[in-house]
C-alpha cells in the first residue's frame, strides 16, 4: 500500500528544488534572509501608511498657519427679497454700493469685488481681509444694497497665499 507523502512546507519544497551543492545551504540561507528583510520592510512600510492615515486631519485654520496662508472672507450677493425700486432710486442704491466698495478697499478691508456676468440670483463676489466674520458682517451692513434689501449675502472663510492681490494692508491710492 502507498503512504501518502508528509505535507511539506513551501520553503522547505523550495529547498529541495535547488540544485544539490556544497553551497545549496548557504544559498538558501541567503534566500530566507532576502524574504524575511522584505517581509520586515513590508510590515514597516504598512505600520507607517496607517499611522500617517489614522492621523486627525489639521483644522484649516492650523494647516494654513503652517503653510502661510492666511484666512479671509468669501461673501457671496445673492438677489435680495426688495428690488422693485424705481429706476431713480435703484441708481441711487447702486452708487452707494460703488462708494461703499471703494471706501473699504481703500481702508485694506476688501480684496475683491465684482458681479456675476449672467442673469441669476447670484449677483456678485467680495473677498474680505477682516480678523472675524463678525467683523465683516458689520462691514457688509454698511452697504446701502444689503441695507435696503436689494442684495443678500452669504459668509465663508476662505483661504490663500497672502500675495499679488491679498498682500495685507491699504493698497496706495492713484
Amino acid at each position: 500500500m502507498l503512504q501518502k507523502p508528509y505535507p511539506r512546507k513551501p520553503l522547505v519544497i523550495l529547498y529541495y528544488l535547488l540544485p544539490y551543492s556544497h553551497s545549496t545551504k548557504h544559498t538558501f540561507s541567503l534566500f530566507l534572509k532576502k524574504i524575511a528583510m522584505r517581509l520586515l520592510l513590508l510590515l514597516l512600510l504598512t505600520g507607517f501608511s496607517l499611522a500617517t492615515f489614522s492621523q486627525k486631519k489639521a483644522t484649516p485654520k492650523k494647516a494654513a498657519a503652517e503653510m502661510n496662508i492666511k484666512e479671509y472672507w468669501f461673501v457671496l450677493l445673492k438677489s435680495g427679497p426688495n428690488r422693485n425700486q424705481d429706476s431713480a432710486t435703484a441708481a441711487e442704491i447702486q452708487k452707494a454700493h460703488m462708494a461703499n466698495i471703494n471706501r473699504l478697499y481703500f481702508e485694506g478691508k476688501l480684496k475683491v469685488a465684482g458681479p456675476f456676468g449672467e442673469d441669476g440670483d447670484w449677483q456678485g463676489i467680495f473677498i474680505f481681509d477682516c480678523a472675524t466674520k463678525a467683523e465683516v458682517e458689520g462691514l457688509l451692513k454698511t452697504d446701502r444694497a444689503i441695507s435696503s434689501g436689494r442684495l443678500i449675502y452669504e459668509i465663508h472663510s476662505w483661504y490663500t497665499e497672502p500675495s499679488g492681490s491679498f498682500k495685507p494692508g491699504k493698497p496706495k491710492k492713484p
